[in-house]
């Protein structure tokens, strides 16, 4: 006969085999990364090998805090995360709001809006590259031609023009798959609220914002973490758009720790921005869910 601590302790048992897999998984390409990049990111070692390891604790961050490129860089990467995310959510939303309408044609509507996002960030933007182009670019053929410009404009060699070229390329990428976890949230909302609002007198506006808006929270912040980070870790959109210039103004903190790692080969430097780059994605997401549950 089973007793009842026997049966309890077969189910925790039957638990730990399902969730050991997986733990181990996460271990292995998640964990041990970031463990590799701090135990470098404290020591010295040659990149042949020829030199053995030697801790020196703080130093590759105390250089860190007196280089300007890293400053910049870090500026650069909070700049583009804090204009591009927010764009990138209300078109997002807009989106989203639209694709869960019944018209004809939607489904060549959705293929359209997902188009942008299937596309490899690579061959997005040598495209984007070609239309940006100076001497024959397609905005400023469009430009001269129509009268709104009078002379070829720099999109990629001056820094705010570069910046905001940047900016716009990420936005008409990624605002479909900021659409796309919206929409399934969209979809999971009961219609038999939106009926009742109806029935109480609900405008358009106030059943978005009293019964749309609070039940894709949850939707919105996965949507929120998972950009965010992406953005605060961009490396192929600048590195094949502006390859950080002009003058380092698209550089973000992973095309920097790529250069030093790879062009000045400084593995231990390196791995100290990687480190820094994962506490501030660490932190911010963080501050996401921590300000969604307060609003809870």
């Amino acid at each position: 006969m089973i007793t009842l601590n026997t049966l309890e302790r077969r189910t925790q048992f039957v638990g730990l085999g399902f969730v050991t897999p997986t733990f181990l998984i996460i271990a292995l390409i998640l964990i041990y990364p970031v463990v590799q990049s701090i135990i470098l990111s404290v020591g010295q070692s040659s990149v042949d090998g020829f030199e053995p390891y030697q801790f020196v604790g703080l130093k590759h961050y105390a250089a860190l805090m007196v280089d300007d490129r890293f400053w910049r860089s870090l500026s650069v990467t909070l700049i583009f995360t804090a204009i591009s995310i927010p764009l990138e959510l209300i078109l997002g939303v807009g989106l989203a709001l639209l694709m869960n309408e019944t018209f004809r044609g939607k489904g060549l509507a959705r293929l359209a809006v997902l188009f942008p996002w299937a596309l490899p960030t690579a061959l997005n933007a040598l495209i984007w590259r070609w239309m940006y182009n100076a001497d024959y670019g397609l905005f400023n053929a469009v430009g001269l031609e129509s009268g709104l410009i009078s002379e070829p404009m720099n999109w990629l060699g001056d820094e705010t023009l570069a910046m905001a070229s940047m900016v716009i390329v990420s936005v008409w990428k990624t605002s479909s798959f900021m659409a796309l976890i919206i929409l399934a949230g969209l979809q999971s909302i009961p219609r038999d609220l939106y009926e009742a609002g109806r029935m109480d007198g609900m405008s358009r506006w106030q059943e978005f914002r009293e019964i749309t808006l609070p039940l894709l929270k949850g939707s919105i912040m996965v949507a929120l973490i998972i950009r965010s980070m992406d953005a605060l870790r961009t490396f192929e959109l600048p590195f094949s758009l502006t390859d950080g210039g002009p003058d380092s103004a698209t550089e973000t903190l992973s095309l920097y720790a790529y250069k030093v790692i790879f062009e000045f080969v400084e593995f231990n430097a390196g791995a100290a921005i990687v480190v820094v780059q994962f506490a501030v994605i660490f932190a911010l997401s963080l501050l996401y869910i921590l300000t969604l549950r307060g609003k809870d």
